[in-house]
């Protein structure tokens, strides 16, 4: 890739899809760092920023609730997220919009798509004044 390694962030409880994803952004040179759990997530936040947060579904809350709470945290607020969802509902990813999300993929994903949509979010996130 062009800029290089980035370091990307991934929540999601399903342990197939997180291995998988995990799996595909790092075949595209990524540092992934993966966890099933919000809890592990934010505290390796704690240690060091990331380019990228990919967020799908999570234990004991709603994904779209941890979105809210990224676009909250100072530490995360210009960080771009990719929320992966099973839902296609059109409200479902209204509600994603708003609390935060850059982009939104549909599970099951092409990874030609994840690919296209991680890159875009890269380097949008490159190109803004606040990088």
């Amino acid at each position: 890739m062009a800029n290089g390694r980035k370091t990307i962030l991934l929540v999601e409880e399903e342990p197939v899809l997180l291995e998988i994803t995990s799996f595909r952004l790092e075949l595209l040179g990524h540092e992934v760092h993966a966890f099933g759990e919000p809890a592990a997530a934010f505290a390796r936040l704690d240690e060091q920023g990331v380019d990228l947060i990919a967020v799908g579904s999570v234990p004991g809350m709603d994904s779209v609730d941890l979105l809210n709470r990224l676009s909250d945290d100072p530490r995360t607020a210009s960080t771009p997220v990719l929320y992966l969802s099973h839902n296609s509902d059109l409200t479902e990813v209204q509600r994603a919009f708003n609390a935060g999300a850059n982009a939104y993929l549909l599970v099951p994903y092409d990874p030609l798509v994840l690919e296209t949509k991680v890159h875009h979010l890269l380097e949008t996130a490159a190109r803004s004044p606040q990088s």
